[in-house]
C-alpha cells in the first residue's frame, strides 16, 4: 500500500469528530458536524491541488496589482457517495461553487458486504485532466470506495487527479484501495484501529448514513 493519506492536526477538526463519535449527538448536531468536516477536509484537500493562474485587478486606487486566482478553465467534479455522502457535500459545495456534482449510489449487502451500485450520473467521459473529489464518510472494507473509484475510471478519469475526502478509515479499505490504485490520495479525520464482524469501523461513530438523516 502506497497511498498518501493525510490526517490533518487541527483542533477544529478533532472537536467535530469527537461529536460524530458521541452516540448521545442528536442528529441535526451530527449532520452539521459532518457538513463542517467536509468543509475542513475538502480546505485542507484543495490547499495545493487547485490550480491557479496569475492575473491583475484593479483596485480602487486605479492600481493594477498581481493577483492570483483559480483556474477555472481546469475542470473540477464533487463525487458523493450516496447516501451519506451527501452530508459531507453540503459543507464541501460551498468552497467548490463552480464545480460539478455527480452521484454515486452505492448499497452495500450486509452479508457478503459487496457494494451495488444503484444511481450512476457520471458522464460518459471525463477528460484526463478533470480532478476528482469523492467524499464518503465512512471507508471501512473499501469495497464501495474501491466500486466507485473503478467506475470513475471506467468512464475516464485518471487515478492521480482523484482525491477522497472521509471521516473515518480503517487499514482494511486501506490496503484494498492500496493494492489497486497506489497514487490515490485521501484526507481523513482519522484512522481507527479496525472492523468488527459485520464491517463496522471500530470505535467508529456508527451508521454515518442513518445517524445523519434520522432513520435509525
Amino acid at each position: 500500500m502506497a497511498l498518501t493519506i493525510h490526517v490533518p492536526p487541527h483542533p477544529f477538526i478533532s472537536n467535530l469528530l469527537a461529536l460524530c463519535r458521541d452516540e448521545n449527538t442528536p442528529t441535526p448536531i451530527f449532520r452539521s458536524a459532518v457538513a463542517d468536516l467536509g468543509r475542513w477536509l475538502t480546505y485542507e484537500c484543495v490547499r495545493e491541488w487547485l490550480p491557479t493562474v496569475e492575473v491583475g485587478v484593479r483596485t480602487p486606487l486605479q492600481i493594477i496589482a498581481p493577483a492570483k486566482v483559480i483556474n477555472t478553465s481546469v475542470p473540477f467534479v464533487i463525487v458523493p457517495i450516496l447516501r451519506a455522502g451527501l452530508a459531507l457535500l453540503d459543507g464541501a459545495l460551498p468552497l467548490l461553487p463552480g464545480a460539478a456534482v455527480c452521484h454515486l449510489g452505492f448499497v452495500r449487502n450486509e452479508e457478503t458486504l459487496e457494494a451495488h451500485c444503484y444511481l450512476d450520473r457520471l458522464p460518459n467521459q471525463f477528460s484526463s485532466e478533470t480532478q476528482i473529489l469523492v467524499l464518503d464518510p465512512m471507508l471501512a472494507t473499501g469495497g464501495t470506495m474501491l466500486a466507485a473509484i473503478d467506475r470513475l475510471v471506467e468512464a475516464g478519469a485518471n487515478p492521480e487527479q482523484i482525491r477522497i475526502v472521509t471521516v473515518i478509515c480503517a487499514p482494511p479499505g486501506l490496503q484494498k484501495l492500496g493494492l489497486k490504485y497506489p497514487k490515490l490520495i485521501i484526507y481523513t479525520a482519522m484512522i481507527d484501529e479496525q472492523l468488527d464482524d459485520r464491517g463496522y469501523i471500530v470505535p467508529g461513530l456508527g451508521d454515518a448514513g442513518d445517524r445523519a438523516f434520522g432513520t435509525h
